[in-house]
């Protein structure tokens, strides 16, 4: 039931140079389905990424952190589904290192330089040997059946590329990302894979990976709950004739950012398109804060409640709920006097109350639209932010509830 999803075609998925795909069925959750992706890596890449804040985050998440501070070239990335070996203490890291062993041996690498990743059923052991079992079959694959190999309870893969001229020179971009459930990022079970020809410095990675997760992955918010698995992963191999991104004063580093940051919004975007059971798609603006801190604290508010989800859900212009999450958002200062509340184009609220002019049958259209845009304007500052999220339908209710059915 995904909201205006489009699903990219295989022609549209541009190849990576120095970039090779690989999909194998382990039979983890179920049999006959892609359920591991092999992402493997020629010399001279450099890779960085973000993970959960979730102090429970999964033996994965620990594995592929400590690979990447030790500082050794990564050569591959492996994904499971089906099962996300979170919740599995000293075991599941065993289990995670295991398989980076095997792959690290197919590949005549070492372990280190294999990060692996995750996703599914919680608290449930990995069945690691199915997964070693898997990987001397693994064939190779595109990155539209890359995108499938990670799926859960997606609904549709989810890829797109980009491309840009640097200085004349060609630079490809593609992406995948999974997720629906369990949704609300704090990156500083969503994974989300970027890879690049283009030449950028570890340094400069780490840095451009945290400010574009922060402006994408970072605003989106399906049910509240953050994941322990979620990870997002930039690789760049290098193998475009486009000249080293070294610093963020490269002239090169703000054009790249640009379409990579329009890549990861369209992924982040997906998840919430592809949201459990979703039959809206809304973006929430708050404009004129003191912070953006303040900002995303009010959008999210409205994001997570449960009330304002379901209101939309019902296309039923109960408004009041979106007032009352924006007053319990934590800004204790706000002067609610001055707040103006929009649902599209219709003034909703404002001097703290019901706006004259505001009729029901308005609220009404915009509510029985696909896609809303709620806007919350502070008049307190010149910060703002935005945040995607969906309706609270009775699917995503059935999902969860039979999630291990």
């Amino acid at each position: 039931m995904a909201v205006n999803l489009k699903v990219a075609d295989e022609q549209s998925l541009l190849a990576v140079a120095g970039v090779k795909l690989m999909v194998a069925e382990a039979g983890i959750k179920k049999a006959e389905r892609k359920d591991v992706l092999v992402i493997q890596l020629d010399k001279g890449n450099t890779v960085a990424g973000v993970f959960t804040q979730n102090r429970f985050c999964a033996a994965p998440v620990q594995v592929s952190k400590s690979h990447l501070g030790a500082g050794v070239q990564i050569r591959a990335l492996v994904v499971n589904t089906g099962n996300a070996n979170a919740g599995t203490g000293v075991a599941g890291r065993e289990h995670a290192l295991q398989v980076c062993k095997a792959l690290a041996e197919e590949l005549g690498c070492q372990p280190e330089q294999v990060l692996p990743f995750s996703t599914g059923v919680i608290l449930e052991p990995l069945p690691v040997a199915k997964i070693i079992q898997a990987l001397p079959a693994r064939r190779e694959a595109n990155w539209a059946e890359a995108a499938e190999a990670i799926m859960t309870t997606d609904t549709a893969p989810k890829a797109a590329s980009r491309t840009l001229s640097l200085d004349g020179v060609p630079v490809a971009l593609t992406g995948i990302a999974k997720g629906a459930g369990m949704i609300h990022p704090n990156m500083a079970t969503m994974l989300g894979f970027i890879a690049t020809d283009a030449a950028i410095t570890r340094p400069v990675l780490e840095q451009l990976v945290k400010e574009v997760a922060d402006q994408s992955f970072n605003c989106i918010s399906i049910d509240g709950d953050t994941s322990t698995n979620d990870s997002f992963m930039l690789i760049c191999s290098g193998q475009s004739a486009s000249s080293l991104i070294d610093s963020v004063d490269h002239p090169h580093y703000a054009p790249f950012k640009a379409v990579l940051l329009d890549l990861a919004r369209e992924l982040a975007q997906a998840i919430v398109r592809d949201g459990e059971g979703a039959t809206k798609f809304i973006t929430v603006k708050v404009e004129g804060g003191r912070s953006v801190a303040e900002c995303k604290d009010i959008a999210y508010a409205i994001a997570r409640s449960p009330l304002v989800k379901t209101a939309f859900f019902a296309s039923d212009p109960n408004l009041g709920r979106l007032l009352a999450a924006i007053g319990y958002a934590g800004v204790t200062d706000l002067d609610v006097d001055r707040l103006s509340l929009y649902l599209d184009d219709v003034l909703v609220a404002s001097a703290g109350g019901r706006h004259p002019g505001y009729k029901e049958a308005d609220g009404q259209r915009v509510m029985q639209q696909s896609e809303i845009t709620v806007r919350v304007v502070l008049e307190r500052g010149s910060a703002d932010a935005t945040v995607w999220t969906c309706d609270f339908s009775y699917d995503y209710v059935r999902i969860n509830a039979d999630y291990r059915s």
